[in-house]
């Protein structure tokens, strides 16, 4: 699934780009977004075991690696965030208990992401 949203990012970057308009309508958040998941699957690439713990590790440091501007820290940051979730799951059920586990409001000063 991380493969599959990155492969989305990449198609869709043009059109998230154009969404950029705060707090500096630079036009480079889809791209830059883009940039940071390919440096994810990089790392996930060269996980050589199927366990969850390991690709986990692999997005959430590549994603930190490979971080580029603004909107790739954060979106590595969300990683970061979601990366604990991965270990009370079994493969089958990764995604919806992951998301049902990260499903609160996080607040960070000037911030608040809802998941």
């Amino acid at each position: 699934k991380v493969i599959s949203g990155a492969n989305w990012l990449e198609s869709n970057k043009d059109y998230v780009d154009s969404l950029n308009v705060y707090p500096v309508p630079d036009g480079d958040t889809g791209t830059n977004m883009s940039l940071t998941m390919r440096s994810a699957i990089r790392e996930v690439n060269m996980v050589t075991t199927n366990n969850l713990d390991d690709i986990g590790d692999a997005v959430s440091k590549g994603a930190l690696k490979g971080a580029r501007g603004n909107s790739g820290v954060i979106l590595s940051l969300l990683f970061r965030r979601i990366r604990p979730r991965f270990r009370s799951c079994r493969r089958q059920e990764t995604l919806p208990a992951v998301w049902n586990a990260s499903r609160k409001t996080r607040s960070w000063p000037r911030l608040s992401v809802t998941f």
